[in-house]
């Protein structure tokens, strides 16, 4: 029986239990993503549908989590229309033609879904049809923060570059806005139609701005692809980090869940005013403590989620050091938890 519990969530209703997922729950904290990732990169894994497509299922087997995300990175559609970018260990994408001109936006191709990245859908594919029984949540990183990586030519402290093209360039930078958005709604539209149910934009890097600018510069980008998403009806999540101070803004995008980190409790976004779905929001540095004090953390979210629709999630993603038995204990501890509130 397929378990939609987490897709109930998100469009606000009452669930049995409250649904858990954890980003980054594919990731280093697993033996069998290191004995893959001995062999092969994260590009490498991803253009081998099977392997993408094991490597998303495990953390549902193993955990027993309400919904599996599927294992790429925010970069994967920069290839195909023309970004020479690789993942360095340690440091995260790195970009070698950085666009900083007009000329540079201007030469970017168009996307292609189903046939520069017939990888990706091919995995959703085998996901959907073979492997899973709850939803497959898939992603896209919002125009800032993909073209933070872009101008900048990799990771930033700062956003200088990005900054200064938005502020003094601001023709140019709508234009590059104007060709993310473009390329996004594309690129989860082709997501949608392979089988993907539930969409998350993260906006990591967008607690950069203020309320004014991100108003000015990004809001509207980002409604255009939460339209597009929610026209396909399949509800939206929109996470980010740093960025309790743009809680209120986000609220008005129109998605259907807003992600939180730990910095905001759930209590705290209620007395903002903010009535839709949340997610979130366990600080992940608490996975490493003593399961009594995750415990009472856990249970302290779980109780102050349940006002409304509610999914359990951490703040941020896990870390490599995190015991993968401390994940399946905290999923079950939500759900048997939540059932008795």
């Amino acid at each position: 029986m397929f378990n939609d519990t987490l897709i109930r969530a998100a469009r606000g209703e009452k669930t049995e239990h409250t649904p858990v997922w954890f980003m980054r729950q594919v990731g280093r904290s697993q033996p069998e993503y290191n004995k893959v990732k001995e062999k092969y990169s994260l590009i490498e894994i991803t253009k081998q549908p099977e392997l993408t497509a094991y490597l998303t299922a495990t953390p549902v087997d193993n955990y027993n989590v309400d919904a599996a995300v599927l294992y790429k990175d925010i970069i994967t559609p920069l290839a195909p229309i023309g970004i020479d970018v690789e993942i360095k260990s340690g440091v995260g994408p790195v970009i070698h033609n950085p666009v900083r001109t007009l000329n540079d936006i201007e030469n970017l191709g168009e996307l292609d879904p189903f046939k520069d990245l017939d990888y990706v859908y091919k995995a959703i594919q085998i996901l959907t049809q073979e492997k899973l029984n709850v939803p497959l949540i898939g992603f896209c990183g919002a125009p800032f923060t993909v073209a933070s990586y872009m101008i900048e030519g990799g990771p930033s402290k700062n956003y200088h570059r990005t900054k200064t093209m938005m502020y003094t360039q601001p023709e140019l930078w709508f234009k590059l806005m104007d060709k993310l958005v473009e390329t996004s709604i594309t690129y989860l539209t082709a997501q949608i139609k392979a089988g993907a149910s539930v969409i998350q934009i993260f906006d990591s890097w967008g607690g950069a701005l203020n309320k004014a600018d991100y108003n000015h510069y990004l809001a509207p980008g980002m409604k255009r692809i939460i339209n597009a998403v929610k026209a396909q009806n399949v509800p939206v999540i929109v996470f980010g980090v740093g960025a309790s101070h743009l809680a209120t803004e986000w609220d008005k995008l129109g998605s259907d869940v807003l992600g939180l980190d730990w910095r905001m409790s759930i209590t705290e976004a209620r007395e903002l005013g903010i009535t839709k779905a949340l997610q979130g929001n366990l600080d992940p540095a608490i996975l490493l403590s003593d399961w009594s004090v995750i415990e009472e953390r856990a249970k302290k979210i779980v109780e102050e989620g349940q006002r409304t629709g509610h999914i359990f999630n951490l703040g941020h993603g896990v870390f490599p050091q995190v015991d993968p038995d401390v994940l399946k204990r905290l999923t079950e501890l939500v759900h048997t938890y939540s059932k008795g509130l």
